[in-house]
């Protein structure tokens, strides 16, 4: 007897039983239907006869330019190319561009919800990149030049969690250079991670109060049975939590001194034996930079709107973690001897941070990472 097959497609009617569930065997194809990128099929659920088609929640879903084009724009935009120079070359309106890089940064979003989660890390690098939205100053700027949380003009920091091991970015977030971002990079990154690992970063203030908000233990006191108020409880630093600062002494652009200074965790810092760096996260600066326009110093492809800054580094944290292999990562194929390879003949397996970390088991293509399609969180397992 035929079995039906699993074609991976969730059914996305809300008041159907089996809504966003995949490979239940109640999605059967019914037709195709030609489209400029092929053919195209529409499902069916049987448990609900909902109608829909297979690009339904992806990013090309009813967009009547070929896949291949919105593709090649959205490859574009993570190769430092500038809006405008991409609206030249390619004939799409800036609006329509922006409108592809929101439907991109949807399903990175989603893409992060899913994959990331209790990631098991043994250290976490932290970092923020300067950057700047319309203006380099806003107009209601503080004295040093850096912008209110109420401002989402003027400099605006790229902040991002790195866990090096793994080459993986754990959390970003843009926003201004103050504790309420360094805060939420922090609840972002407890989030994603598994327990408490050990955070490294720069000598910024705001790092070790937005930890201590994060992870930590409420000590309460018994009532003495005396008159008054009882004592309130204190926040006290989690006992597995390590904070470790290396701070640059810079004279007129070039390095003088490094200073590591141990905040919290000392003595497990020096059980686990891990040299206090962030280098690895200040490469990964330097990937972004060139990998996305507004970041580029001194050219004209600035963001005119914060949301805009956050959606690309969304989208290029899905890229870098999921479909760029790295190459530190690579390992070499099993049964095979580099020294004795001829040319031209592949002797690495290639791999991606999220391979490194456990999370998928191959290089995703670009089609890949705008097509993903999940379960609900409560439905599946960790591994995803």
């Amino acid at each position: 007897m035929r079995k039906p097959k699993d074609w991976g497609q969730p059914c996305p009617n809300p008041s159907c039983d089996h809504y966003k569930l995949m490979n239940r065997g109640n999605v059967k194809s019914i037709a195709t239907y030609p489209t400029q990128s092929g053919k195209r099929r529409i499902f069916q659920c049987t448990r609900c006869d909902e109608q829909f088609s297979e690009t339904r929640d992806t990013v090309f879903f009813d967009l009547r330019t070929p896949e291949e084009k919105v593709m090649i724009v959205l490859k574009l935009m993570l190769c430092r190319v500038e809006l405008t120079h991409i609206s030249f070359a390619i004939g799409v309106t800036e609006e329509t561009i922006l409108d592809w890089l929101d439907r991109a940064a949807q399903k990175a979003e989603e893409i992060n919800q899913h994959l990331l989660r209790e990631v098991k890390v043994t250290q976490v690098e932290l970092d923020e990149l300067w950057s700047f939205v319309l203006r380099k100053r806003a107009l209601e700027a503080e004295a040093d030049g850096e912008s209110g949380e109420e401002n989402s003009g003027g400099r605006q920091w790229v902040w991002v969690s790195f866990a090096p091991e793994f080459r993986l970015v754990l959390a970003t977030y843009v926003g201004p250079r103050t504790f309420q971002s360094a805060l939420t990079l922090i609840q972002l990154t407890a989030a994603v991670v598994f327990g408490v690992p050990v955070f490294f970063s720069d000598g910024f203030s705001s790092y070790l109060p937005a930890l201590l908000e994060v992870f930590h233990q409420l000590i309460s006191f018994p009532r003495t049975g005396k008159r008054g108020r009882p004592k309130n409880p204190v926040k006290e630093p989690h006992p597995d939590l390590v904070y470790a600062q290396l701070i640059k002494d810079k004279h007129h652009g070039r390095l003088k001194n490094l200073t590591r200074r141990v905040l919290l965790g000392a003595e497990r810092l020096a059980a686990l034996g891990l040299p206090i760096s962030t280098s690895l996260l200040e490469r990964f600066n330097l990937t972004l930079r060139h990998a996305l326009a507004p970041l580029a110093r001194k050219c004209l492809g600035f963001c005119k709107d914060r949301t805009q800054l956050r959606r690309r580094v969304m989208f290029y944290q899905a890229f870098y973690n999921f479909a760029r292999p790295h190459q530190s990562l690579r390992q070499p194929l099993p049964d095979v001897d580099p020294a004795q390879v001829v040319h031209f003949q592949q002797k690495w397996q290639p791999r991606t941070p999220g391979m490194a970390a456990g999370l998928t088991d191959h290089v995703w293509s670009f089609r890949e990472l705008l097509t993903a399609k999940f379960e609900p969180i409560h439905c599946q397992s960790i591994s995803g």
